[in-house]
């Protein structure tokens, strides 16, 4: 195999040089953030501006609307505290308990051995323990687990920290609040990406002081770093989902349809937890399920490649491809980010969706021509992957590129497929508005249409990339296309956060009393935010898709099955069971969300009809009331769905074996990607054809509001159905498709040694 142009030397200087680069330039980015201040005192009120900024309407007093603005964000950022210090609680004694399961489940292959034994591909040379795989796999897992929740506590820290000052910088223009609001989602963006990639490589440095030449055993241990990462993330996503969806509907149905009062009016007594909900939901789960996909592809290409030549040859510069991708993906997305910031200025309200989309384009053409780089530059000019069952495929570095380049367009274009089916630009979402005229029972049958019809591009766009990849480079391929979709994560989750952060600030602004002219600019910027968040949702679901298809392979080569062959019984068991897997899983997360809004809607009923002065403004409602609904909803309703993805390939496994457990993986892929995009498109066309309705900017738009019409409950309703289809089920589906791969993939040594009790007990 010929040599790569890059050194060994030079590879372990890079990759942590690019993860401190994105550190550093996410500390820039909060540095100038926080120097808009929230604090007391003339100066802060106007941020440097001697007179006031806003003093156009009747009674409005600044220094007032300031304070009020310091003392929300404080109850928000509280509240949401509070509940992922809970959370985290919680996911500690889980990641104790699973960590023995790992240890105990993978010592147990070699019967808890300590001597090194002879290895599989060549068995003149020694390979680690299974004891000591066991270990390591398990540090692993705690390590993911650990920078999946640092991750999202950071990002909810950080979305705390800059709603208020969103809104505040909202006086002075839209522009402005733009760039305050995309800020803070950067720095989110950069320091996930940064974290996820050190700890890996600092991993994969330590754990080769013990593994020496074994590089099938540190890499298949190093696949417990994407487990601990997508356990944690399950859980923050549906737990996040409950809470945010609970506190949103019984906002929605009694404040909005009921009582005929705006959205984020401070005299709902639910207005508190639907804004805390935004940052435990949509900020700290989506950071955490990104990281998750980020861990996931890294572990599945590495430990791929390490029974390929790359791994024969000990070639660390080539085993270190996917690293450097993501290395490269932080300097990309830097670039990208002062395009945002510092080259394109937001002027108008119409200028604010088209640079965010701006922002898509630009850092996948950067990524595009850095891809080509990393393959010339890191990549033998010819090697070779072994596929199980069949003769190793020899591949060109120039494969690769087009590998890692399918899957980062492919990312492009679902996520403009998202935007179209989702954004109230489009004829899509105006038609599921216009339905609205005839009630809500039209508006929900087209908005299940729009999702069932927004899934054919990404998937066709999904197959056309697996195709390509594994054609060119097998399972490998596959493995780095979904690197390619997540290539560009600083950017992508830049713009993910940047939505979160807007809903909180015209929140804050509806509940301090800003002037008109502030509410129609963060109204504006939380418009432009619901389409981004629906893209990368897509993104998400996407590159699930890829992740998963490449954990797959990963544990079919690892468990030693040579074919799936789905005509086969145990195959086509496993197959069905697996993709009613998904509907189970959304039935018990829907009803989840149900049974928590239930207990809101009378809770929110309840202050309204016993709590004199409510609705004339003169008292403030019990915030923290439901506050703690939705905080014991979600805590208690995410443990049953957790289990079901992480007990299911465990029994599978165990009881009937990896062939059985590899038709399961196949039939949750295939189902839960299709009812992951269908409900995240649906519900986001929901949310924007209500707000197209509120909004009233068109004459056909004017036809149907304006808020309090028949038109625009029949929509609320709409969006409260969507709610939790959006936002719990389907990004949480994701991640069951990821995690049971991924889990599969760590105990696939178990299963291979001890599973398929049932069957064997049969004579089966």
């Amino acid at each position: 195999m010929a040599a790569t142009l890059l050194s060994a030397l030079l590879v372990e200087i890079l990759i942590p040089v690019a993860a401190l680069i994105g550190m550093v330039f996410a500390l820039i980015q909060w540095f100038l953030v926080s120097r808009v201040s929230v604090g007391g005192g003339q100066a802060s009120i106007n941020n440097g501006y001697d007179q006031s900024l806003l003093d156009d309407e009747e009674g409005y007093d600044d220094a007032e609307a300031v304070a009020l603005c310091a003392e929300i964000q404080n109850a928000i950022s509280e509240g949401a505290e509070s509940f992922l210090i809970t959370e985290y609680q919680y996911l500690g004694i889980f990641m104790a308990v699973f960590s023995v399961f790992i240890f105990l489940f993978l010592g147990s292959v070699g019967g808890f051995s300590t001597k090194w034994v002879s290895c599989k591909a060549n068995p003149s040379e020694l390979c680690a323990p299974p004891l000591a795989n066991a270990l390591f796999s398990t540090v692993a897992f705690i390590l993911g687990a650990l920078t999946s929740t640092l991750s999202g506590y950071l990002g909810m820290k950080i979305a705390t920290y800059a709603n208020a000052r969103t809104t505040l910088e909202a006086r002075k223009g839209v522009g402005e609040a733009f760039i305050v609001a995309f800020r803070a989602g950067s720095v989110m963006g950069f320091l996930l990406a940064a974290n996820g990639l050190i700890v890996l490589f600092i991993a994969i440095v330590l754990f080769k002081l013990y593994y020496g030449n074994d590089w099938t055993g540190l890499y298949e241990s190093i696949a417990g770093y994407g487990l601990g990462g997508s356990s944690v993330a399950l859980f923050g996503r549906v737990g996040g989902g409950i809470y945010t969806k609970a506190a949103d509907v019984g906002a929605d149905l009694v404040g909005k349809v009921e009582r005929n009062i705006p959205e984020d009016d401070p005299r709902n007594p639910a207005v508190i937890a639907d804004n805390v909900g935004d940052n435990v939901g949509d900020i700290a789960g989506m950071g955490a399920d990104l990281f998750g996909s980020f861990a996931e592809s890294s572990c599945a290409a590495l430990v791929v490649s390490s029974i390929s030549s790359f791994g024969a040859d000990r070639d660390f510069v080539a085993m270190s491809f996917p690293l450097l991708i993501s290395s490269a993906g932080i300097v990309v997305c830097l670039i990208t980010t002062i395009f945002a910031t510092d080259l394109f200025v937001i002027k108008s309200v119409k200028e604010i969706e088209p640079s965010l989309k701006r922002q898509l384009v630009i850092s996948t053409v950067l990524m595009t021509l850095a891809i080509a780089a990393v393959c010339y530059l890191a990549l033998p000019s010819t090697f070779t992957i072994n596929v199980v069952g069949h003769q190793p495929k020899v591949v060109k570095n120039w494969k690769l590129f087009f590998c890692v380049g399918s899957g980062l367009w492919a990312g492009l274009i679902i996520g403009y497929t998202t935007e179209y089916f989702t954004s109230n630009a489009y004829q899509p979402v105006r038609d599921v508005a216009d339905s609205c005229r005839t009630g809500a029972a039209t508006n929900v049958i087209f908005g299940l249409a729009l999702g069932y019809k927004s899934v054919i591009i990404p998937v066709l766009a999904i197959a056309v990339a697996i195709f390509l990849s594994f054609s060119l480079a097998a399972m490998y391929g596959i493995a780095v296309a979904a690197l390619g979709m997540l290539s560009t994560l600083a950017t992508g989750l830049a713009i993910d956060a940047y939505g979160p952060i807007s809903d909180n600030a015209g929140g804050i602004a509806e509940m301090a009393g800003m002037p008109h002219k502030v509410r129609e600019r963060t109204d504006a910027l939380d418009a432009a935010g619901n389409t981004t968040a629906a893209i990368g949702k897509g993104f998400a679901i996407g590159s699930a898709a890829l992740v998963s298809l490449a954990l797959f392979g990963a544990f079919v080569s690892r468990a030693g099955i040579a074919v799936v062959d789905v005509i086969q019984p145990k195959e086509f068991v496993g197959l069905i069971v697996g993709a009613m897997l998904p509907y189970w899983f959304s039935a018990m997360t829907m009803k989840s969300v149900g049974k928590a809004a239930l207990a809101m809607v009378e809770e929110v009923r309840r202050q309204f009809n016993t709590i004199p002065g409510l609705m004339e403004g003169t008292v403030k409602p019990d915030y923290k009331r439901c506050v703690k609904i939705s905080t014991d909803a979600s805590l208690r309703e995410m443990i049953p769905p957790g289990a079901l993805v992480m007990l299911t390939p465990l029994i599978v496994g165990t009881l009937f074996g990896s062939s059985t457990l590899a038709g399961l993986l196949a039939g949750a892929l295939v189902s839960g990607v299709q009812i992951a995009i269908s409900a995240s498109n649906t519900g986001g066309a929901w949310d924007n054809a209500k707000k197209y309705i509120e909004v009233c900017a068109s004459d056909h738009a004017r036809s149907l509001g304006p808020k309090g019409s028949d038109a625009h409950k029949a929509a609320v309703i709409g969006d409260t159905v969507g709610d939790p289809l959006k936002d719990t089920s389907g990004p949480s589906l994701n991640i069951l498709i990821k995690l049971m791969a991924v889990e599969s993939l760590v105990f696939a040594p178990f299963f291979a040694a001890h599973g398929g009790i049932f069957f064997k007990w049969l004579n089966i």
